[in-house]
């Protein structure tokens, strides 16, 4: 028995296992995004799958007003530059709009992950590829993510992302993602 359960303390895991455990998820509304944003939420999940790598998350990042830092790194790698493997840290407002986006949106499927981190290299060839890519990319702060879901249209999960109000929505309807970012609030594509 290790010291943790003879004494009687709480491990992360523990704490976790039993937050997931014990969670009751209602989605909210459109009408109380803000509100989510701003901490009405007890517990903040983040799942997505990466096509690119094979790689899931599904994770616990906060709770109760607190970030677990553990699984806030664990955001970060999995939002890498999968090009090259660099991580830069992931604006936690991002992650914040992308989550209570997909709690809107009422589904258990992960995001697919299109692209999170860009890596400056990274940037500028996909530049060289595509008119599309803009210069001085969120991307590049590990401030954006481009996510898809099979199971909602492009349009629903913009207006979700745009029910927010934190930040910055683009829709890709051709290539069938939206772009989230904690930039100023603004929308685009169609």
């Amino acid at each position: 028995m290790n010291q943790a359960s003879s004494t009687g303390a709480v491990t992360r895991r523990g704490l976790l296992t039993a937050f997931a455990a014990t969670a009751i998820s209602a989605a909210p509304t459109f009408s109380n995004a803000a509100g989510f944003l701003r901490g009405a939420g007890d517990i903040r999940r983040l799942r997505m799958y990466s096509g690119r790598t094979g790689e899931r998350i599904d994770t616990i990042y906060w709770i109760e007003g607190e970030y677990i830092r553990e699984a806030v790194e664990e955001i970060h790698l999995f939002m890498r530059d999968w090009r090259n493997n660099k991580v830069k840290a992931i604006d936690l407002r991002t992650i914040d709009i992308m989550t209570a986006a997909h709690n809107m949106l009422d589904t258990s499927e992960p995001y697919t992950l299109i692209s999170g981190y860009r890596s400056p290299e990274t940037n500028a060839m996909l530049r060289r590829r595509s008119s599309g890519v803009a210069k001085n990319s969120r991307h590049l702060r590990g401030e954006a993510a481009d996510l898809h879901l099979r199971s909602r249209s492009v349009s629903q999960m913009a207006r979700a992302a745009m029910a927010c109000r934190a930040g910055g929505v683009g829709k890709y309807t051709a290539s069938d993602f939206v772009h989230m970012d904690c930039g100023p609030v603004r929308s685009w594509g169609r």
